[in-house]
């Protein structure tokens, strides 16, 4: 468990990093593509009243003075430092003019070819591979302006993947050092978390010496008086506390790191088919329909005893819970690398938001009927845990007027 809270605060410390360098690196670049589009599009309009008027009445932004950009704007000596050229395309699609005096390696057929192609995109502005262009329409056609950016677009790119290469490297290290510091931050909880198991287990201990004294107490009196209802009860109530300490006990032992000191390959499929035969005595006894489908030759790496405590505690809840003369079904098979266990049995119907409650140590939905079954509400949170040390999860769901089905996937 604590191996996992690190995990997940490792997890949820990199999540929020990882957002915050996307937006930064999002921001940046965008507020830079956003700046250098405006300071673009800035230096056509001071080229276009160098042309031919005619120009000035349909071109974009002509209402007053070009904006500003957080830097003041373009620079008046800008339209001598550009390479630009322009094409003025008739109504019917023909050729007028072509003017290349300020550029020099674009030929008439090229900017003929980038007129079309520009013309072809019918949006007022835009992008042809190094050039932008500005479209301006009057009576008789369209005005084209293309403006080598170049050197604009080569920034934007090094911007872009300095920016991403710096945010990558800025990840990694403070991964690194969230992963450092974990330990300390979660230290406190750790330490809570031992006192917790180290208390459970002396009090499993100091609890079970009177446990078993009032055992033999109650079996000697049992002897010496014969049985009676007084005599039953202690001895019920002493084995239902013995079980809970065992129980708490199993809980401890899964919370650790490394529960399992001892995993081996074993045949699932046989594990399984022992459990099933003695909880089938066990249906028919209390007159359930038990009907069990395993799938042969599965092999599995693991603690067999507590695979098996997993598979009893589904088997003994659906027992517990099924509705009387009700039916329960084990379903056991392959499904591509895992091995899938399904536990379903009839039921009332209970109203829950969050049907994983049941796993919650000590939960129980109806705690009325749950004291008359013996359980504590800890069964499942036993088989959940048993699932988590093997690498494995667990779910519910309520099958609407069916029942209630557990699945493990291990």
């Amino acid at each position: 468990m604590l191996k996992k809270m690190r995990q997940r605060f490792v997890l949820a410390a990199m999540s929020a990093i990882t957002a915050v360098m996307s937006v930064l690196v999002l921001g940046i670049n965008f507020w830079n593509y956003s700046v250098t589009i405006e300071r673009m599009n800035q230096t056509i309009l001071q080229l276009m009243d160098k042309e031919p008027p005619g120009m000035e009445a349909g071109a974009p932004g002509r209402k007053g003075k070009p904006p500003g950009d957080f830097f003041g704007g373009p620079s008046p000596e800008a339209p001598y430092m550009t390479r630009y050229f322009s094409v003025y395309v008739h109504s019917d699609g023909t050729i007028a003019d072509i003017s290349r005096d300020f550029i020099s390696s674009i030929s008439e057929q090229e900017a003929e070819e980038y007129a079309a192609a520009a013309l072809k995109k019918g949006k007022p502005s835009g992008f042809c591979k190094e050039y932008r262009f500005v479209a301006v329409k009057d009576a008789d056609g369209t005005h084209l302006f293309f403006l080598n950016v170049s050197k604009e677009q080569q920034f934007m790119k090094i911007l872009l993947f300095i920016s991403c290469l710096v945010a990558f490297l800025s990840i990694i290290v403070v991964f690194f050092l969230v992963v450092v510091f974990s330990g300390r931050a979660i230290r406190p909880y750790m330490e809570n978390m031992e006192r917790q198991k180290k208390f459970i287990t002396d009090a499993s201990h100091e609890i079970k010496t009177p446990l078993t004294s009032i055992g033999a107490s109650a079996e000697a009196l049992s002897m010496e008086i014969g049985e009676n209802e007084w005599v039953a009860n202690i001895k019920s109530q002493t084995g239902r506390l013995s079980k809970l300490v065992a129980d708490l006990v199993t809980l401890s032992r899964l919370d650790e790191e490394t529960p399992f000191f001892e995993k081996d390959r074993f045949s699932f499929s046989e594990a399984a088919w022992e459990v099933a035969e003695s909880f089938r005595f066990l249906a028919r006894a209390k007159q359930k329909n038990f009907s069990c489908q395993i799938e042969e030759d599965l092999d599995f790496y693991g603690d067999q005893a507590s695979i098996q405590k997993m598979l009893s505690v589904l088997l003994d809840n659906a027992l517990k819970y099924s509705c009387e003369n009700g039916r329960i079904r084990l379903k056991i098979f392959k499904k591509h690398k895992h091995i899938v266990t399904e536990v379903w049995n009839d039921c009332e119907s209970l109203e829950m938001d969050d049907p994983n409650r049941l796993f919650d140590r000590f939960y129980r939905p109806d705690p009325s009927r749950a004291y008359g079954t013996g359980g504590y509400g800890i069964g499942l949170s036993i088989a959940k845990a048993i699932a988590e040390a093997h690498h494995g999860r667990i779910s519910v769901k309520f099958c609407k007027g069916e029942g209630i089905q557990f699945r493990i996937v291990l």
